[in-house]
């Protein structure tokens, strides 16, 4: 495990700390031609030698530096101007599966995923946690149409989908505190929400507006609560 958080580390370092934005820019524009890129999988791997501090752990350096340069030209060549966002998540999904895999090869590690995949504490909690982004998203949606098509909407005010992810992460946060017995907190992020949501509705002085926030938080919560829960019930 130690190996697996030096490789981590090395990548975070790597990726983040030692990446100037004019490196980036220049492999944005010159892909495989870059000089950069090629400097960038060499800190890459010094790093990793560094971190491991042992020169007989070479096939992990290089094979770090390989996984992550077919990484990054993926990204560079299959980004376009308006999927950098998505393609940034998903490159460092990558890199961090590539580490992880590469890890688990090389230090011989045995994985049981069968039994991983049938616990019922693991499966319970991967499928609360996926029931609380998307899903619950669109159920809750679908409840509130009524109401929202008579909701005055300023599109120019509003980011757009901001309000479907922060419903997401509100409901990740609720279930991981109830998930970990802090309940205080739930109470916390609820006022919180309530006083940033205080004075958008008083400008705007729309009874319709602040009934149908609170329906949209109310429902939300209590769905986050519920899973809550239900997970408790099970590990208990």
């Amino acid at each position: 495990m130690l190996i697996l958080i030096k490789l981590i580390l090395a990548h975070l370092i790597g990726d983040f700390l030692l990446q100037p934005t004019s490196w980036v820019k220049e492999k944005e524009q010159r892909k495989a031609t870059s000089p950069k890129l090629y400097f960038h999988l060499l800190i890459h791997g010094c790093l990793v030698l560094l971190l491991l501090w042992d020169l007989g752990l070479w096939p992990i350096a290089l094979s770090i530096c390989i996984a992550h340069g077919l990484i990054d030209l993926l990204k560079l060549y299959a980004q376009k101007p308006k999927t950098k966002t998505r393609w940034f998540v998903a490159d460092q999904v990558m890199h961090l599966g590539s580490i992880f895999i590469i890890w688990a090869v090389f230090t011989k590690v045995s994985l049981d995923w069968q039994s991983l995949f049938q616990d019922p504490t693991i499966l319970a909690l991967i499928t609360l946690v996926f029931f609380l982004t998307q899903p619950t998203s669109i159920i809750l949606s679908t409840l509130l149409r009524k109401w929202s098509d008579s909701i005055p909407t300023q599109p120019d005010q509003s980011l757009q989908d901001a309000g479907k992810y922060i419903g997401i992460l509100e409901r990740l946060f609720v279930f991981s505190f109830i998930a970990t017995g802090h309940w205080e907190a739930v109470g916390f992020l609820l006022a919180a929400k309530s006083v940033f949501r205080f004075g958008d509705l008083r400008k705007s002085k729309e009874r319709k507006l602040t009934e149908y926030i609170l329906i949209g938080t109310l429902l939300s919560f209590g769905t986050a609560m519920l899973s809550g829960l239900i997970f408790l019930s099970i590990i208990n």
